[in-house]
């Protein structure tokens, strides 16, 4: 049930869109009894604001000529969602403004903010980075997301609670070194104190994130996007694939969707460049097709297993291709 805060903001919303209202239409509107709006029309007249009573038949409230807006009154979710989406719309093409007008709007929603809640916004959009186009997916919790951001952009430690893939619940120190938007998801990826290594995060699995007192620093040249990729494509799975490629790390890099494998580039062969491609994956069912896209000469080095279902494909595609279409002038063709 909304806050009576809440509704005095609604109340105020309503008001600015201009004209009178009938406390009738307001209590309405409000979800409230008449009685309940004269008094949140009180509280605005308290903080100064320029709410006229209207008497007669169609009388009611307006604001008085003139009222300049207050600072917006957004929550930390709301004002989350906006900036949010201006990034990530633009960097993801949805939006078609250029970079100039995204930063100008978001100056604009800034300076309108209360001080505090502006900083920790400030703090996100410094330190996230996008991987690529955005979807929809889970989110993590505003005040994690918020607290994580200031963290990295102070060099803070934070203390979290973390669900593993398990549903095991740890308690660690992070440093974190950064923030990055992949697909669906927001991760952290920096020092953990558990493990002694830099680990990747998924938000949405943070429980509570605590900023700690200290200090930390960021390893010179790291760059938090690249290693939230390089750990997606190391996660643990049933099938370990390694492949040399006969091509640039740029050209399979771009044949290869972020996050699925690395590409590491190897010292030239006679035919000119090679790379070693490492995935992992659960089914080897799928990793033919990504060697057919990515449209190079290649090795399998393992697992054995990969050499019977790139042949399975090929014997399908050359089947599909010897295939001829049925006559259209034949009955029933």
């Amino acid at each position: 049930m909304p806050r009576p805060t809440a509704r005095v903001l609604a109340l105020l919303e309503v008001l600015q869109a201009g004209g009178t209202r009938t406390v009738a239409d307001l209590a309405g509107l409000l979800g409230v009894d008449e009685r309940t709006v004269r008094r949140y029309v009180e509280h605005l007249v308290d903080l100064d604001v320029p709410v006229r009573s209207v008497r007669g038949r169609y009388g009611g409230y307006r604001l008085a000529p003139g009222y300049r807006m207050p600072p917006l009154m957004l929550t930390d979710e709301e004002a989350l969602a906006v900036l949010l989406g201006l990034l990530a719309g633009q960097r993801s093409g949805l939006v078609g403004a250029s970079v100039a007008a995204v930063a100008s709007a978001s100056a604009k929603v800034r300076r309108v903010l209360p001080a505090a809640l502006g900083e920790r916004l400030d703090a996100l959009v410094a330190t996230a980075a996008f991987t690529g186009p955005t979807r929809t997916g889970e989110a993590p919790e505003t005040d994690v997301l918020l607290a994580v951001a200031g963290a990295a952009r102070a060099h803070r430690p934070i203390a979290v609670r973390h669900t593993g893939r398990d549903g095991a619940t740890t308690e660690r120190t992070v440093d974190p070194y950064g923030l990055v938007v992949h697909g669906a998801r927001w991760y952290v990826t920096g020092a953990d104190s558990a493990s002694g290594e830099i680990r990747t995060f998924r938000l949405d699995r943070i429980v509570t994130a605590t900023v700690l007192p200290g200090s930390f620093g960021v390893p010179a040249g790291f760059d938090p996007a690249a290693r939230v990729l390089s750990g997606l494509a190391e996660v643990p799975r049933r099938h370990a694939v390694s492949l040399r490629v006969h091509g640039t790390a740029e050209h399979v890099r771009a044949r290869i969707p972020a996050g699925i494998a690395t590409v590491d580039a190897l010292p030239d062969g006679e035919d000119g460049p090679v790379v070693r491609v490492r995935l992992r994956a659960e089914r080897l069912d799928w990793v033919p097709s990504l060697l057919a896209w990515v449209d190079r000469p290649f090795v399998i080095e393992e697992p054995e297993a990969l050499r019977g279902h790139v042949h399975a494909l090929a014997a399908r595609l050359a089947a599909c291709a010897d295939s001829s279409a049925p006559d259209s002038s034949t009955p029933g063709g």
